[in-house]
């Protein structure tokens, strides 16, 4: 309490006694929401974990105290499944002459197995029909010590198509080359099954069960594999106006927990909790606080709107709950007059006092809304027109509906665990809300705005790669390939006759199982490249041309 004390006299001194009572109330509870979301207790509120329970919780219930009326499909919640790769269930089983082999120790079976049961009595030297195959990696592995290009992982697929034609039950491969192959079962590999099972033999069992190649072995196989889900859920509230239109404010609420989903900065290999203070508990104590100030306004043209109000999980994902909600809107969605989102809004610089305002060629209402807004002494504004961003109004964009997107900038504790509350700008974070909520006062007579679409601006890129094909991947496709979930205009996607719900197969000669392998891919190629990109509509397999760009919006959305 005594350091909340101290901190809250820092965030006054920069304004002296110009707060009145109701500000410095609302910082208060600024700091009660973003000191509790980025609590350590919360575990870095992961999408799908405790912690986001935790958090989703705490909103729920200041939404109740502000007078909101729940508006998820469970009360406050609006639950999702979070695809998180695949498993090897625990049906899967090998014994060999009647002895069961430890999984992972002794065995695995590779992603792309399809589910299968095999019985057999086969001898490893002999490649008959109708039983399992044995081949030993050391031969191409050794050939291709030197070749960075080599990928194993696909060799060993054609290995197994070209078994599987000459009538082979399963695929079991090994290697006694002693040099590493590093093959695992990589859960987050989108490949379709094949056509039979194809299962790694460490060295441990190769000792075991391989030393006379001429031996008869009893073996009986089950592989199963399925996947692994999770549940995020949204917190959605509404102020009920009976009006014709409905304003949504939005921020999410998840972060990165310890950081296992690999979307973490911190490169010390340490595993620590990621508490997002500034990503997103600022933002989700901004929504907080206008649905406070919204459902407690005297003024009679708030009354013209309905407000939803919504914490979304799953954005570090890649926007899953904000994607969700889209698809299965508890309120009409054709109604909404325009979302406004909130995402890393608390590290104002008391300096430049520049925030980002993102959105301001999705209507041609918005030039003359910003422009009957008085100067702002404590905000300096930097308009971005563009409707696309990494961020969860991109999905609101993508259902044609008017966005805009506040945004403080990138600092040195993004997505790392300094990432603390004790370095939020409260009183920075307050002028933001206030702006808000004028700005939203600008828009209460204007009806329902005109959406428009936009471009997308040359801007950084902090990617692992350099060039776009101007794609809006579906992040939460659990399938094989990229789903498309938004074409740029003018990109080399569009060029090559890409559509949204098309299903990237290959980029040049490189197959595009799942998204990490599509990121890789692209990583291959550099601005002026030309290629082939193939793609699935329907049932049907097309091919375009493609001639890549430089990357041309920062983050992960865009690709």
């Amino acid at each position: 309490m005594r350091l909340l004390i101290i901190l809250l006299f820092a965030s006054f001194s920069s304004v002296g006694q110009k707060l009145k009572k109701a500000d410095k109330v609302m910082i208060t509870n600024l700091q009660a929401h973003i000191t509790y979301l980025a609590d350590d207790k919360l575990e870095g509120r992961r999408a799908g974990t405790n912690g986001e329970k935790l958090a989703g919780d705490y909103i729920s219930t200041e939404f109740q105290k502000a007078g909101l009326e729940p508006k998820g499909e469970q009360g406050w919640l609006q639950p999702f499944e979070i695809y998180d790769g695949k498993q090897i269930n625990a049906s899967t089983f090998l014994f060999i002459n009647d002895r069961e082999l430890k999984l992972n120790d002794e065995y695995f079976p590779f992603v792309f197995c399809p589910g299968a049961s095999i019985t057999a009595a086969v001898s490893p030297a002999l490649k008959e029909k109708g039983v399992p195959w044995f081949t030993d990696l050391k031969d191409v592995i050794e050939d291709n010590k030197e070749n960075p290009h080599f990928d194993l992982t696909k060799t060993i697929k054609t290995m197994a198509g070209k078994a599987a034609d000459k009538g082979a039950t399963a695929l079991f491969v090994y290697n006694s080359s002693g040099i590493a192959d590093d093959l695992k079962f990589e859960a987050k590999d989108n490949s379709a099954a094949l056509a039979i099972p194809v299962v790694y033999l460490t060295a441990k069992a190769c000792k075991q069960y391989l030393e006379d190649e001429s031996a008869t072995l009893d073996m009986r196989l089950k592989t199963v594999i399925g996947y692994k889900k999770r549940t995020g859920n949204n917190v959605i509230g509404f102020i009920n106006n009976g009006a014709a239109s409905t304003i949504v404010f939005g921020a999410h609420y998840d972060h990165l927990g310890y950081g296992e989903d690999g979307n973490t900065l911190l490169r010390t290999g340490e595993k620590q909790v990621h508490n997002g203070a500034d990503d997103n508990a600022s933002g989700t104590a901004a929504l907080i606080e206008l649905a406070r100030l919204f459902k407690s306004s005297k003024d009679k043209n708030i009354k013209n709107n309905n407000y939803a109000f919504i914490a979304f999980s799953g954005e570090e994902l890649g926007l899953f709950g904000s994607k969700y909600f889209t698809e299965h809107p508890t309120i009409d969605l054709p109604s909404v007059n325009y979302m406004i989102n909130m995402d890393m809004v608390g590290r104002l610089n008391d300096s430049s006092k520049t925030i980002t305002i993102g959105g301001y060629g999705t209507s041609p209402a918005w030039g003359g809304v910003f422009t009957s807004l008085s100067k702002q002494k404590y905000l300096a504004i930097k308009y971005d027109s563009t409707g696309m961003g990494p961020s969860d109004h991109t999905s609101f964009y993508l259902k044609n509906i008017p966005v805009l997107f506040f945004f403080t900038g990138l600092h040195s504790d993004y997505h790392k665990s300094t990432d603390d509350h004790n370095k939020i700008n409260y009183t920075g974070e307050l002028f933001i809300i206030k702006y808000i909520e004028r700005l939203v006062g600008k828009t209460s007579n204007k009806g329902k705005l005109a959406f428009q679409k936009t471009r997308e601006p040359a801007t950084t890129t902090s990617a692992r790669f350099s060039v776009t094909l101007g794609i809006m991947p579906d992040y939460s496709f659990s399938g094989s390939g990229v789903r498309v979930d938004g074409v740029s205009d003018g990109r080399p996607a569009q060029k090559a006759g890409i559509q949204t719900g098309d299903i990237i197969v290959q980029l040049g000669s490189f197959d595009t199982n799942s998204l990490e392998d599509y990121m890789q891919a692209l990583g291959k190629f550099h601005k002026g490249d030309k290629t082939t990109v193939k793609y699935k509509r329907g049932q049907d397999t097309k091919e375009g041309h493609v001639e890549f760009l430089v990357l041309y919006l920062y983050g992960n959305i865009m690709a």
